[in-house]
């Protein structure tokens, strides 16, 4: 059979381009190394691949959430630490505030240190996240979420939304507190809050509140307390009221109703009344109990006598109970912050998990074998070499080189 010059030559050069091309590819995967340049090399894997850099791509996102989210959590922590600071040391005051020896400039300058630290609180309440937004604002994150008003007290002005923050595939999480929750409000397992008329003039003082049953009927109502004629009345505060106790008023004997007893000491005068009320419906706001307290104590004493004396020592019993539950809602919000922030170091050491995972099936459905392909490679550009040598000489041979 006998091959036309033509053809040999067709031949050939296909042979050589063909090299070329696939000399060429191995070029190409070495240098974007990886297994394949289009969708079309493995479409299957690059399917496979497309997904994973999906998921990776997100799981990325997410990690920048929870970044978002840590930086916010703990600059609500040290709010809320710094909260509890203060909170205490007003606890502490007001037991100071309790010595009897105490003058009336010492009250004032106990009231001066106390507004010190409520000024402190209300700053405390408007810290910002490090973005320019207000923590315990809610939603309406741009202003101050308190406002000193001109007539005394602090206004709540942001709203109750949760600025939720998507910080895994299936969690989402809030990422800050509003301040109504924080600041003016009661746990559900406050106890109740016992406070006295401000016109009352006798020289009753009642102490703490105990719960002795539980289960009675009207145990979770409010109750109020009024005297004449020796003798104490409770009614519920309802409309109308009903009366849960009556009896004569004997100092130091605690008087029982509704599943608590109220101890009380002194000699309240007719007219006087007292309210024993759940902590929920006695006033939650924290700025507004501790105004309170340090209005109670600018007030001299001097002239007021028994009068003013119980009135001072029941203020700053309702007020010690007040700040005390409001000390112990922070508590609870910053040990909600702090579960938080261990849920977001446990979903980062699980997406860095997930991530090493994916790398690495990712890893196998595109990455190029270095070894591999440099050594095919380097085969290639030898069988091309040879080709093209073999051609050379084939085409160099002629009759006349034998004549």
């Amino acid at each position: 059979m006998r091959i036309s010059t033509q053809s040999f030559y067709a031949r050939s050069m296909n042979d050589i381009g063909s090299q070329q091309q696939q000399l060429f590819r191995i070029q190409q995967q070495l240098a974007a190394e990886s297994k394949f340049l289009t969708p079309a090399d493995d479409p299957v894997a690059s399917a496979r691949a497309l997904g994973v850099s999906d998921t990776l791509a997100q799981s990325s996102q997410y990690a920048t959430s929870r970044g978002r989210a840590t930086l916010s959590l703990s600059r609500e922590e040290d709010a809320l630490k710094s909260a509890t600071e203060i909170l205490q040391n007003v606890k502490t005051m007001i037991v100071q505030a309790g010595n009897g020896t105490l003058s009336d400039a010492d009250r004032a300058s106990l009231a001066t240190a106390m507004q010190s630290n409520l000024d402190q609180l209300v700053n405390v309440a408007n810290a910002d996240d490090g973005n320019g937004q207000f923590l315990f604002a809610g939603y309406k994150s741009a202003n101050p979420p308190f406002v000193a008003q001109a007539g005394g007290g602090v206004q709540y002005m942001g709203d109750q939304g949760q600025r939720l923050i998507q910080v895994d595939v299936a969690r989402q999480m809030s990422a800050a507190d509003d301040g109504r929750s924080v600041f003016q409000s009661v746990q559900g397992s406050a106890g109740y809050v016992a406070s006295a008329s401000a016109a009352n003039t006798g020289s009753g003082v009642f102490g703490g509140v105990g719960v002795t049953d539980a289960s009675a009927p009207l145990y979770g109502k409010d109750f109020d307390i009024s005297f004449a004629g020796g003798n104490y009345t409770v009614t519920t505060n309802d409309t109308p009221p009903v009366v849960a106790a009556t009896g004569p008023y004997t100092p130091g004997t605690p008087i029982a109703f509704g599943g608590v007893q109220l101890s009380m000491s002194g000699t309240p005068a007719d007219g006087d009344s007292f309210r024993v009320a759940t902590a929920k419906n006695a006033g939650t706001d924290v700025f507004a109990a501790i105004g309170d307290v340090i209005s109670a104590l600018r007030q001299p004493l001097a002239a007021g006598g028994a009068a003013a004396q119980a009135h001072l020592q029941n203020a700053l019993s309702t007020g010690n109970v007040k700040i005390t539950n409001a000390h112990d809602n922070v508590l609870t919000i910053r040990s909600s912050v702090g579960s938080r922030m261990n849920e977001i170091d446990a979903l980062d050491d699980a997406g860095a998990s997930r991530d090493l995972i994916d790398k690495s099936y990712l890893s196998d459905l595109q990455d190029l074998d270095p070894a591999a392909a440099i050594s095919e490679f380097l085969q290639r550009q030898t069988s091309l070499q040879a080709t093209q040598q073999t051609f050379a000489r084939l085409h160099g041979i002629s009759l006349f080189n034998y004549l």
